[in-house]
């Protein structure tokens, strides 16, 4: 049998060591100014993990994934027709597949704070559930029920589908961070409605550790006089047995940390601390009681601060002396509940009708922008030089989100998205009828990564759609005109490999030099050298803020530059000697380097020889 030379395909088994590099295949610079670059990668997205985990081991701060919901659907987003809908063991193959991108994916999130957002139906919800336990028994799992298309889909004989499930798997230290929402968000959770302005708490310490012998320094008198209108002083921590022998000033009454079934507790703050809240305000009295006691509350420190920050406003004080606030433009910041119907979270309204817009009918069932935009503003709100990867991109939905949250707030978050360049099935037959095949330039045209992805990445940032004409419209809950776009900048590549022989040799620096940018945070413009260039000695680029010494022989002229350069903090350096290496990065004041080209086939040689 013989076949075309055209039509045979090298291939590697599963596992065996890949060296991966990066081609750029386009750009669009809408900051020229900023350092913020934004990444897609057209490639199958195990490669990329393994060439990710290189990069950017243990810094993710959030990935948040899509991945197909092996529904035996043939539509292109990522083709869910992975297993064949009739094969008995659809589910574990799906599961295999999974775990080895998951087994990645750990790998890249930082092991102190981060989390895994991953997105499926009622299909392999349970299955996934059971897999996420497995490979993350030292995370929180939790489960969200979101509305995403409330007019419903059909099922066969069944209920219609609505919703989908939201696994949130939280790393470290990791939790939601309370934001300002709306009405929509609060349902029927009674505590979130109370909090509409300065909260004052007792001071009587409730809950747990509410006896007096588990603070027994914070048992003390406060003496409140008889009219009952101001604390004139604080007693001494009292560790008598007879409160009455405690004689209070004249005109005052002494009033004790004491439960209302008669138990003394404690206060929730010291003497001391306790008298630097009267002196600014922060301390207010009820009324006395039937018991001759009274209610005592006081700010604490959460409450403060939003005086502090100027989240309230002060007005003035009561002729008590406790602070009168101005609280009237004031919306609390809360958790929501774990049932989430959201009208912004309508993958018909703010997913595909957005998208049309914005590139026309190319791509089916897409992701609420905005369903997007508030999973992840929970966990990375607080961190505006975040990083995020998404290595189930579909339509780009992540990375718009990422710049509309940037906009929104000013941060500098990068987003990394990958891709395959997978033709749909219609597309498929079209081509091939044709007598295209994969790799000619109209079938890679058709492609996700290069028909959906990047052009809805190009004209989001833009503020135009596929014809140049400005969005229409503004981003909900912001009010930011569409056709602003979005100052920042992405750049398109596409994954391929190289031999280790020839990197060994250091013969592929030309190849290589966009992953040393990446791997040092992607700052400025992409670095690129011409095919027809010679190798140089060294490369000092300040604007990246990295440095590429080639030939050890030019090293102190190297470490001249690099020192004098105070811009310059990644230092790649190329020599096969160890100790070599350690004495040239000794002399040389930056945060970061890297053995060159060690680091990269050590990598990529061993760490997934047993994956």
């Amino acid at each position: 049998m013989y076949f075309d030379k055209e039509d045979m395909v090298t291939v590697s088994q599963f596992g065996q060591p890949i060296f991966p590099y990066v081609k750029p295949l386009d750009r669009i610079c809408n900051a020229p100014d900023s350092d913020l670059w934004h990444i897609l990668i057209e490639s199958d997205n195990y490669h990329a993990l393994q060439l990710l985990v290189y990069l950017y081991g243990g810094k993710v701060d959030c990935i948040y994934i899509d991945p197909p919901y092996n529904t035996g659907a043939k539509d292109w987003k990522y083709n869910n027709d992975y297993v064949d809908g009739t094969d008995s063991y659809r589910h574990s193959k799906w599961l295999s597949f999974m775990e080895h991108r998951l087994t990645l994916a750990k790998k890249l999130l930082n092991p102190k704070d981060s989390v895994l957002i991953i997105t499926i139906d009622e299909k392999e919800y349970l299955h996934l559930g059971c897999l996420l336990e497995q490979r993350f028994p030292e995370a929180r799992i939790q489960m969200i029920s979101s509305v995403i298309n409330p007019a419903g889909v059909s099922r066969n004989n069944q209920f219609s589908r609505t919703n989908e499930f939201i696994y949130i798997v939280s790393i470290g230290s990791n939790s939601p961070t309370p934001l300002q929402l709306d009405e929509k968000w609060i349902g029927e959770i009674k505590s979130i409605k109370r909090k509409n302005g300065l909260r004052w708490n007792t001071l009587l310490r409730s809950g747990s550790h509410y006896l007096r012998s588990d603070s027994p320094n914070q048992f003390y008198p406060i003496f409140v006089s008889k009219d009952g209108k101001r604390i004139v002083s604080i007693g001494e921590s009292y560790f008598g047995n007879n409160r009455e022998e405690v004689e209070p000033p004249d005109g005052c009454v002494a009033i004790w940390p004491i439960r209302s079934n008669g138990d003394e507790g404690n206060w929730q703050v010291s003497t001391k601390s306790l008298e630097e809240l009267i002196k600014n305000g922060f301390i207010r009295l009820g009324r006395f009681n039937s018991r001759g006691s009274m209610a005592i509350d006081y700010l604490k420190r959460g409450e403060i601060e939003k005086i502090t920050n100027g989240t309230f406003s002060i007005k003035g004080y009561t002729p008590e002396g406790y602070i009168i606030v101005d609280d009237s433009d004031y919306s609390p910041t809360f958790i929501p509940g774990s049932q989430w119907n959201i009208p912004s979270h309508d993958s018909t309204q703010q997913g595909t009708k957005l998208l049309n817009q914005i590139i026309g009918k190319r791509f089916d069932y897409p992701k609420s922008l905005y369903a997007v935009h508030d999973t992840i503003r929970f966990f990375i709100a607080d961190k505006p030089n975040a990083l995020v990867v998404d290595f189930f991109a579909g339509s780009g939905t992540t990375l718009h989100a990422v710049n509309l949250l940037n906009a929104e707030d000013g941060g500098q978050r990068r987003c990394i998205m990958v891709t395959n360049n997978e033709v749909s099935e219609t597309e498929t037959k079209a081509l091939t009828k044709a007598g295209y095949k994969r790799g000619d330039d109209e079938w890679e045209r058709l492609g996700i990564a290069r028909y959906v992805t990047w052009p809805r990445t190009v004209c989001s940032i833009k503020g135009q759609d596929i014809n140049g004409a400005p969005l229409s419209g503004t981003y909900l809950g912001s009010n930011i005109p569409m056709s602003d776009g979005f100052i920042s900048n992405a750049i398109f590549f596409k994954l391929g490999f190289l031999d280790k022989n020839e990197v060994s040799l250091g013969r592929n620096l030309k190849e290589l030099l966009p992953l040393l940018w990446m791997k040092a945070n992607a700052i400025g413009d992409c670095p690129t050298l011409n095919s027809d260039d010679n190798i140089p000695e060294m490369l000092i680029l300040p604007k990246n803020k990295m440095a590429v010494l080639i030939d050890e022989d030019c090293y102190p002229e190297f470490r001249e530059k690099v020192n004098l350069n105070k811009d310059v903090e990644t230092v790649f350096i190329a020599t096969d000697s160890e100790d070599g290496y350690r004495e040239m990065i000794s002399r040389l004041g930056v945060k970061q380097t890297y053995q060159l080209f060690r680091d990269y086939l050590d990598n990529f040689t061993f760490n997934y020889k047993k994956l």
